[in-house]
């Protein structure tokens, strides 16, 4: 599938790819070389008028304290970074820019960075590779194996056109464009944005070219702006979709990695659900208000499009057993994932039965188990439902990502490089950087970064520094990374924003500036959202 970029676009990823070879090395060795640096102090909060006296008084002792050679010994002294976290930041910003500029795959770039890590004595091999064996991996890895079998057997078409084709969509254009995006949604809940996207994206298309047929009655009287509708409602939706789940979208996995590591929090899939189902209704009922507000068929009824609807669908045939032994796999691996949560809910996290259940079969193990299964469940043809040829097939280059990205985030921790970013950058925040500040903060990085570099990268590279401001500014680090986390999957404005945009940008029914504007509008709204909706419910988890 080709993505048609504009000739303002197609220079800037010229120049973009080109900035690379000279950002790279200047950045990389620009911080090499530059002297070690001390973080400054957190900047203090304002003292409130009940404790100015009591500060007063403080300050007197204190100051008859400092008059003694002992009290001088035991104050402690401000430290910058250490040699290899000085090395780490070098390493860190080449990767960051070639993440950015991608002249070479994403992938790519976190392996190098890993093989730099070991070559300049970061840490030891065996340390900076960890990472790339964490459960989480494995929970990918199964996941995506299970994604491939509903992509190779047809289930997502089967579902897409079942909605799709249900009496209460009927002909109405606006129950439609809601029904297509709340199909799409769902599924990218459980398969990839990208893939997602590219299968309604061409299910859309076709939708679209019976729609705008010159020979379909009434055609004239439908507006262009519904198909520039249906198609950013296919990107849109499938970048929202993801947030349900933890395995929905990449940053979640790498969110929940950093915040099970760094702030032993355990996030199982039914307790993200509390809070990743809320924000993706909120997100896409405000995309939906948006895009069939801005985007109005100009008509009340589409003629023809539901009798176009059953008869795709009637072309899928009976369901195969291929079909049957997917959807079977899928729903016991979806049923181990909730089971903790559902148990946690009538018995209790501190019940002996939770906790034994969740030590023997956690989120990885669980999908491992159902794509395992796959390999012994007929496809009705005298083969399996997952061949090894076919499971080769899922984005081995994402999972090597999040391996890289993962092991330059635990060796920021480990060597005090998040912690000096963290008191550094807190100097910059108002109020100190805590409370509503940080979280606001935290939200518009995210969004900003996910504008100009992949939402994957963004989570690796927002999270940590995040979770090292709350730490050093004294606010809740818990909340500041899940901000971090969901507001990463944000970033609708520009067609390289995401795959998704690119690829429905390429239809021909997406203008650029209608992308900008009704993708600042989401962005802004998911900021806000995305702050307001962690401060609610985490204090009911």
């Amino acid at each position: 599938m080709q993505e048609a970029l504009s000739e303002l676009e197609q220079k800037f990823e010229r120049f973009r790819a080109r900035s690379g070879w000279v950002l790279a090395p200047i950045v990389f060795l620009g911080l090499l070389f530059a002297p070690l640096s001390e973080a400054p102090p957190p900047k203090p909060a304002p003292p409130s008028v009940e404790t100015k006296s009591e500060a007063k008084s403080e300050a007197k002792s204190e100051a008859k304290s400092e008059s003694k050679p002992e009290a001088k010994a035991e104050a402690p002294a401000r430290k910058g970074m250490t040699p290899a976290a000085h090395r780490l930041a070098a390493i860190v910003g080449l990767v960051v820019v070639l993440w950015i500029t991608e002249i070479i795959p994403m992938s790519v770039t976190a392996l190098l960075g890993a093989c730099l890590c070991v070559i300049f004595n970061v840490a030891s091999a065996k340390a900076v590779f960890m990472p790339f064996a964490n459960p989480l991996m494995f929970l990918f890895i199964g996941s995506f194996i299970i994604a491939q079998a509903i992509m190779h057997h047809g289930l997502d078409r089967r579902l897409a056109f079942g909605v799709l084709s249900l009496p209460l969509v009927g002909s109405s254009p606006s129950r439609l464009l809601f029904a297509f995006g709340a199909v799409t949604a769902t599924i990218s809940a459980f398969i990839s944005n990208t893939a997602t996207t590219a299968m309604m994206y061409a299910i859309g298309l076709g939708i679209l070219r019976f729609l705008y047929d010159k020979d379909r009655p009434g055609s004239e009287k439908l507006s262009p702006r519904y198909a520039t509708g249906m198609m950013l409602m296919t990107s849109f939706a499938a970048s929202v979709g993801g947030l349900a789940t933890p395995i929905g979208t990449p940053p979640n996995v790498i969110g929940l990695k950093f915040i099970r590591d760094q702030l032993h929090v355990e996030f199982p899939f039914f307790k993200w659900c509390v809070i990743g189902v809320p924000a993706v209704l909120a997100l896409f009922l405000f995309i939906f208000v948006v895009l069939n507000w801005f985007c109005s068929s100009g008509v009340k009824r589409l003629e023809g499009s539901q009798e176009l609807i059953r008869a795709e669908r009637a072309k899928l045939g009976p369901w195969t057993a291929g079909q049957i032994s997917t959807a079977f796999c899928f729903l016991l691996t979806a049923g181990l994932w909730i089971a903790p949560g559902v148990m946690a809910l009538i018995y209790g996290e501190d019940d002996s039965a939770y906790k034994q259940f969740t030590n023997l079969m956690p989120e990885g193990v669980a999908a491992l188990l159902g794509a395992v299964l796959l390999f012994f469940l007929p496809d009705g043809k005298g083969g399996r439902a997952m061949s090894w040829a076919e499971a080769t097939k899922i984005d081995w280059g994402v999972v090597l990502l999040y391996g890289g990205g993962f092991a330059l985030g635990e060796l920021s921790f480990q060597t005090g490089l998040a912690e000096h970013l963290g008191v550094t950058l807190t100097g910059w925040l108002p109020g100190g950087g805590s409370g509503l500040w940080l979280l606001v903060a935290a939200s518009l990085i995210a969004v900003i970064t996910s504008e100009f570099t992949s939402n994957t990268a963004s989570a690796n590279m927002v999270v940590p520094v995040v979770i090292a401001i709350a730490r050093a500014s004294g606010g809740d680090a818990l909340e500041a990374a899940l901000v971090a986390t969901i507001a990463a999957s944000l970033g609708f404005m520009m067609p390289v924003s995401t795959p998704c945009n690119a690829i429905v940008y390429g239809s021909g029914y997406v203008p650029l500036s209608r992308m900008i504007r009704y993708g600042i509008l989401v962005d802004i709204f998911g900021a806000v959202l995305v702050v307001f909706l962690i401060k609610g419910v985490i204090p009911l988890l």
